[in-house]
């Protein structure tokens, strides 16, 4: 089995990268705003009455998250519903961020054992 070139591989993760950003930036827009599957079982049995909740429903009890004020929470910028996929573009580029640096750590303790002669099992 030949090895993947580091052209390749730059070249497939560029790509993964752009069909992420796209899909998060474009598909988020056609997105179902309705609860998902555990907010809506946990709904019912009850009736919303402006903005809370009346019968016997397990949702009736729920408090408020502690991060509902947080810049990119329900999936909006600052609130703004229009703006659902720059918040999708920017949960990308954070998740990529993220991962390319744990890669370049798991990478670079890599190349530091092998250099000291000392081999991972991974």
């Amino acid at each position: 089995m030949r090895p993947v070139s580091r052209r390749a591989s730059i070249w497939f993760f560029a790509g993964f990268a752009v069909v992420a950003l796209v899909l998060a930036g474009i598909a988020s827009y056609f997105a179902d705003t309705d609860p998902d599957g555990l907010e809506s079982v946990t709904q019912q049995g009850c009736t919303q009455v402006g903005d809370r909740l009346e019968g016997s429903c397990p949702a009736q009890d729920a408090a408020g998250h502690a991060l509902a004020d947080s810049p990119l929470a329900d999936y909006t910028v600052g609130g703004d519903s229009g703006l659902v996929g720059v918040a999708g573009v920017a949960g990308v580029l954070l998740t990529l961020a993220v991962a390319s640096a744990l890669f370049w750590l798991l990478r670079r303790g890599r190349r530091r054992g092998a250099a000291d002669g000392k081999r991972g099992r991974w």
